[in-house]
């Protein structure tokens, strides 16, 4: 698999699984494991030399905060749900490109 198809592919998930952890339909832990099976999925990237676009460090940023946060500031934080929601509405083709989100390749 080439760089552009598992973002464009793990993006969509990635907006599933946030969005379900928001309504509270997944719990945290489900989160978790989305994250640790995306980055072990990463490792049969092919050709990860490849530029970045600005898609994938939208998605690499949004991976980052979901790891990094817990639980209940994912939830109930205004400003961190706000700063995802965009993020991901982008990721979805829905929004404009946060400015702020730069992530970077594990």
């Amino acid at each position: 698999m080439q760089v552009p198809s598992f973002i464009d592919s793990k993006s969509k998930q990635l907006s599933f699984y946030v969005h379900a952890f928001w309504r509270g339909d997944l719990p945290h832990a489900e989160l978790v494991l989305f994250f640790w099976d995306t980055l072990e999925e990463w490792a049969d990237v092919n050709d990860r030399s490849q530029p970045y676009s600005q898609k994938e460090r939208v998605f690499w940023h949004v991976l980052h905060q979901l790891h990094y946060w817990p639980a209940e500031k994912l939830r109930f934080d205004t400003f961190l749900h706000e700063e995802l929601s965009n993020c991901l509405h982008y990721l979805d083709g829905r929004g404009l490109c946060p400015f702020d989100c730069i992530g970077i390749r594990p």
